[in-house]
């Protein structure tokens, strides 16, 4: 008799452990990640020199070293017939919520009509940026 009491205490014991950890496991599946993307389009208004035949829209932040240098190489594209801007996530964020900007840095090179015709989601390298411009420059 004992031994069936035993066998019974054990099963209880057991059972509420298994209750125990099921209620502590998560109910919700894991989300998939965020598919980050760049804008296919951006109003020219929203940026300095719309009337330029170029535009170079850096979004970043201020807190992202990787963006201060993609700036800073970004910057050097600057010239008459290119408008280079840094759309800084705290300065400017409701531009980055218009577009949907969910990672930094971004780039987005847009031509007069503000169609982007070349991206970059994460840092592009100096050469990068200088071989895109001067192919979409020269179509």
């Amino acid at each position: 008799m004992t031994q069936i009491l035993i066998v019974v205490a054990v099963a209880i014991v057991a059972l509420a452990v298994g209750a125990y950890v099921q209620r502590q496991a998560p109910t919700d599946a894991p989300t998939a990640p965020t598919r980050h993307t760049t804008p296919e389009q951006l109003d020219r208004l929203d940026f300095a020199r719309p009337d330029a035949p170029w535009l170079v829209a850096v979004f970043t932040s201020a807190t992202c070293e990787t963006c201060a240098k993609v700036w800073t190489s970004t910057q050097l594209l600057a010239g008459a017939d290119v408008a280079v801007q840094n759309i800084e996530v705290n300065k400017d964020a409701d531009l980055h919520k218009r577009y949907h900007i969910t990672a930094v840095p971004s780039v987005v090179i847009a031509d007069a009509a503000g169609v982007a015709r070349g991206s970059f989601l994460g840092p592009p390298s100096s050469s990068e940026l200088w071989d895109k411009l001067n192919e979409l420059r020269a179509s």
